[in-house]
């Protein structure tokens, strides 16, 4: 038996079919890095000869009370420390656990 519907509300709630929701598409090339030894960054990225180059750079300090996600969704939350780092930097690219794509504007 097949049920076909949009949307569903359940407890108040309303949820729709996962492959009817359109991804975030990001032009730019800023992200979120996730390094090893628990650095979190963001910058616009570029891979150059086995090396990532960050620049427009913020350290992602800290954040409280509204978890990873928040955070990302939040940058310029008073729950979110970021602290701008002059001139970029760059990292061996093996030092890369996961990037996030963000908006271009994220944590400026």
């Amino acid at each position: 038996m097949d049920i076909l519907h949009e949307e569903v509300t359940i407890n108040g709630v309303n949820y729709v079919r996962a492959d009817t929701i359109k991804q975030l598409q990001l032009s730019g090339k800023r992200a979120i890095l996730v390094l090893d030894r628990g650095w979190i960054v963001a910058g616009d990225l570029t891979d150059e000869n086995g090396r990532i180059k960050v620049t427009r750079a913020v350290h992602v300090r800290s954040w409280t009370n509204i978890g990873f996600d928040g955070m990302v969704a939040n940058p310029r939350s008073t729950n979110v420390i970021l602290k701008p780092i002059p001139n970029g930097f760059d990292v061996p690219h093996d030092s890369e656990l996961f990037r996030i794509p963000v908006p271009d504007d994220w944590g400026l």
